[in-house]
């Protein structure tokens, strides 16, 4: 097992916790994307003034897969996959990248889904009250602040782990 451990075959795990955070959190904020712009569309077929600010709201939940897709451009960088000449690290230290991007790829997904549905609750906020556009905001990016933590969390995950001699 130590054997398998320490082989150099670690980058493929790693690109694999890469190919994760930008996967799940992009499927997510597409979802997002798309359910907000369904609700805005159909505010903005009644009132097209409303427009600008539904487009604030619909984007909101796009900035979970951003998250993920920089998790992943820093770690491929970081291992030389990316402007350098890849780097060999043992399948131990692939697995630890591979869990460290679990955060943002699993967090990401599920708060861009939830982002969503409390941006939608926003278009209809602004399609009654459009002064209160800056509180239906304010709701939605609640959520992101989990979408945040999990991108410390990972981005510093894969930080220690340049450090490690595993």
């Amino acid at each position: 097992m130590m054997a398998f451990l320490q082989s150099p075959h670690g980058i493929i795990f790693a690109i694999l916790g890469a190919a994760l955070a930008t996967l799940l959190p992009g499927i997510g904020s597409a979802a997002g994307v798309g359910l907000v712009g369904e609700a805005s569309a159909g505010v903005t077929a009644e009132d097209p003034s409303k427009f600008s600010k539904l487009l604030i709201l619909q984007l909101l939940p796009a900035t979970q897969g951003i998250y993920g897709m920089l998790t992943s451009f820093l770690l491929l960088s970081s291992l030389g996959i990316i402007g350098g000449s890849p780097v060999e690290i043992s399948v131990a230290k692939g697995l630890a990248y591979l869990i460290s991007c679990l955060p943002i790829a699993i967090v990401g997904y599920f708060s861009a889904i939830k982002q969503a549905k409390t941006s939608a609750a926003g278009v209809s906020l602004v399609a009654k009250r459009p002064d209160q556009m800056v509180k239906g905001m304010l709701f939605s990016a609640m959520v992101e602040t989990y979408a945040i933590l999990a991108l410390l969390i990972s981005m510093l995950g894969n930080t220690g782990i340049n450090n490690l001699n595993i």
